[in-house]
């Protein structure tokens, strides 16, 4: 097969600001320096004229770019901001939910260049940069591949609770369960998003390396493959030290290259984390794994500048009062739970994390879940992760005044662990041990 392009969506404004440096062509017409399009009843106004969408190509493709002004970066995470951000290929406007995004067109391996650096500090050592160019490049050839996901939701109750119902506004003495997932929703008119949602991309805005575009050469059109598919090939900053499955952070599928193992060669043993008291020791110590790391040179090499405002990941803490707690769940979920008596893990994966969490509160009871809209719920950003055991103290009239999340990890944990493989590459692991480490059973393949 020949390289193929893919349509990443940067933005979505009602007014979007950008400049040409070098002279870009929308139909046949030359175009350079500051412009600006804008939202205006349902059509892209500009230069007084409006459009159902505008396609911006470059004369040079190799060497020229455009910039995007004012970009937001880590929506809903903690490091959320804006930056202006630079990209070589085409850009694209459409309109999209009474808005306008603006869509970078651009060859896959360019756009991995972009990925690699952006994920992770172009420093990182040449052989994590070739394992993150093939699951970067699988991933992405994975989901052009499958139908575009919307986020799931799976309301559950009984007809005798639903009966009651409309008689009682209390919820807390029935059993019901919020499921969500997220999985490029939404993402009907592009292929992949910026953002952290699918992969941090930010076109040529941070900088590359030399060792960076010699990863991507010398792994050229490699993807990871299983039972003669491309891999779905997850990856997140920290696993904790174990690895989560699939299934217990998207759909009911089991990918036979996405299982459980201990994030170590020295010491393989791991426990059934999915077993409460297991989960409870694992995550109340410092267990040996690759990614049980704070060495600031090692993670300077995979952290970006603002990503290493996080210090603390493989194990964590956080406090609420209960007046705080029950605040930001009403605040994050939409709900009123009332005075939060209790969060209780149902069901954990294979990294510990938390699938389905039961929040006891004094007006409504409810199981929430995936790990995603746990982390949400439970934090004005996001959690670390959903791997966390709860304690309550000041406890008054079965009310806790306080509540501590002790955690593990930085993220879903499915798939490469980014500081794991980083200490594995320094190390002195090969590209593709480090791939099959994290990617159990599966094949390294050349598609082009």
């Amino acid at each position: 097969m020949r390289e193929p392009k893919v349509h990443v969506g940067i933005l979505s404004e009602t007014k979007i600001e950008f400049i040409f440096p070098d002279t870009y062509r929308v139909n046949e017409e030359e175009v350079s320096g500051k412009q600006l399009v804008l939202f205006d009843n349902g059509k892209i106004l500009w230069k007084n004229n409006r459009y159902d969408e505008l396609l911006f190509e470059s004369l040079r493709e190799e060497t020229d770019s455009f910039e995007l002004l004012d970009v937001t970066i880590g929506i809903n995470f903690h490091w959320e901001r804006k930056e202006n951000q630079r990209f070589h290929g085409a850009l694209k406007f459409i309109v999209e939910d009474e808005k306008i995004t603006g869509i970078n067109v651009i060859h896959v391996e360019d756009y991995l260049t972009s990925v690699i650096s952006s994920e992770m500090s172009a420093t990182a050592s040449l052989e994590l940069l070739k394992a993150h160019a093939v699951i970067s490049r699988s991933w992405l050839l994975y989901q052009l591949k499958v139908e575009s996901g919307k986020w799931k939701v799976a309301m559950q109750h009984n007809n005798a609770a639903n009966s009651q119902l409309n008689k009682d506004s209390q919820l807390s003495t029935f059993n019901f369960q919020l499921i969500k997932w997220y999985d490029r929703e939404d993402h009907m008119h592009f292929d992949v998003c910026a953002d952290d949602h699918c992969q941090r991309y930010q076109g040529i805005t941070r900088a590359s390396t030399e060792m960076v575009e010699q990863a991507i050469q010398a792994t050229r059109g490699q993807v990871l493959t299983s039972e003669n598919k491309i891999c779905d090939a997850r990856f997140s900053k920290c696993c904790g030290g174990a690895f989560e499955e699939f299934q217990y952070c998207w759909e009911d599928v089991k990918h036979p290259y996405l299982v459980k193992q201990r994030d170590s060669k020295k010491a393989t043993f791991l426990p059934d984390l999915r077993i409460h008291s297991e989960a409870e020791k694992w995550i109340r110590t410092s267990p040996d794994a690759f990614c049980n790391t704070k060495e600031k040179r090692m993670l300077s090499q995979v952290l970006n500048n603002y990503d290493q405002e996080t210090t603390d990941f493989y194990r964590w803490k956080v406090e609420y009062t209960q007046e705080e707690l029950a605040k930001l769940i009403f605040q994050r979920s939409g709900i009123d739970y009332g005075q939060v008596i209790d969060l209780i893990p149902i069901e954990r994966g294979t990294s510990a994390r938390i699938s389905k969490l039961k929040i006891i509160g004094t007006k409504k009871t409810l199981i929430i879940g995936k790990e995603l809209e746990i982390r949400r719920t439970l934090s004005p950003s996001h959690l670390y992760s959903s791997a966390f055991v709860v304690d309550k103290t000041e406890v008054k009239n079965g009310i806790p005044g306080k509540f501590i999340l002790t955690g593990a990890g930085w993220g879903h944990g499915v798939g490469l662990c980014q500081i794991g493989a980083a200490v594995m590459g320094e190390q002195g692991y090969a590209y593709d041990e480090i791939l099959l480490h994290y990617y159990i059973g599966a094949a390294i393949e050349k598609l082009y």
